[in-house]
């Protein structure tokens, strides 16, 4: 088993990290948002991408995604946990708590969040989109962690870079939202196509600006709980990477199985050659 973290940089610097490296991989998709930092975790294999590349240099729209989940992939990533400041779209998640969501609503536009196309179609089964094994153990970490924990939550994503307008927030509400963020239905989705397990650790920074009695998002204001919400998540880490389990049933290892429905003798050469860390086996 090896698990793959996404998040903000610094996110591997903390204690019982070991035989930290940096590397670098090269895909068909570009470069990653950053070098890959690899080490071991209580015995276990574990790697971190700092999402926006460093110094936060990339929006939301301008990461790539599919490079950064390929990369991973090819380092022969299993699990996937991508973490990420989000808006609270319910009174009960308050500033500070811990939101892992089962379910996204996509509202971005302009980003590319399949690996197919180019002589090549498959449909996986997106219908539960975290998995549960994993859900399970970020919740169970959570409140081992000492964290005030929502499980069960829908991550709105929205395209971004500027925050909701009142009107927009309200409609997230009445369709049943509970956070909003701008980075990880595109991860998720490219996870299930790479067979990874995913799940979310979503750091609730701020009500949304629905929330009459409070000011408009202002970006100091979200910085200042994203700095304790990082030292909270980095327990929640430490936690659940000694409680996933590899031997857990999912489908999630399977999601390719039935889900390529090109003749593979019509499948171009170079899509095999670029896709064969995801698809080589079906092949």
């Amino acid at each position: 088993m090896k698990i793959a973290i996404i998040g903000g940089s610094g996110l591997y610097e903390f204690d019982g990290i070991e035989d930290l490296k940096e590397t670098k991989v090269s895909t068909p998709f570009g470069e990653t948002s950053a070098p890959l930092i690899t080490g071991r975790l209580h015995g276990r294999e574990v790697m971190f991408l700092a999402r926006h590349g460093k110094g936060h240099r990339l929006l939301p729209t301008e990461i790539p995604y599919k490079a950064n989940i390929w990369a991973i992939k090819k380092l022969g990533a299993t699990h996937l946990i991508s973490i990420s400041a989000v808006g609270s779209l319910k009174q009960e998640i308050a500033p500070g708590h811990m939101v892992f969501p089962d379910q996204f609503i996509d509202r971005t536009r302009l980003r590319d969040s399949t690996f197919f196309g180019q002589g090549i179609v498959a449909h996986v089964q997106f219908g539960d989109p975290v998995c549960p094994h994993v859900l399970d153990v970020l919740a169970r970490s959570g409140r081992e962690a000492g964290a005030v924990c929502h499980s069960g939550e829908t991550y709105v994503c929205m395209e971004g870079p500027a925050f909701s307008t009142r009107a927009e927030s309200n409609l997230y509400r009445a369709w049943g939202g509970g956070v909003i963020g701008m980075t990880n239905l595109q991860e998720a989705k490219l996870a299930r196509e790479a067979e990874l397990c995913f799940g979310t650790i979503a750091l609730a920074t701020d009500y949304d600006c629905w929330h009459e009695s409070n000011e408009e998002v202002s970006i100091e204001g979200v910085l200042a709980v994203m700095r304790s919400n990082i030292q909270t998540a980095k327990k929640i880490l430490a936690v659940a990477v000694k409680h996933l389990d590899p031997s857990r049933p999912c489908t999630c290892k399977t999601a390719l199985k039935y889900a390529i429905v090109t003749d593979r003798a019509e499948i171009p050469q170079k899509t095999r050659e670029d896709l064969e860390p995801l698809i080589g086996q079906y092949l």
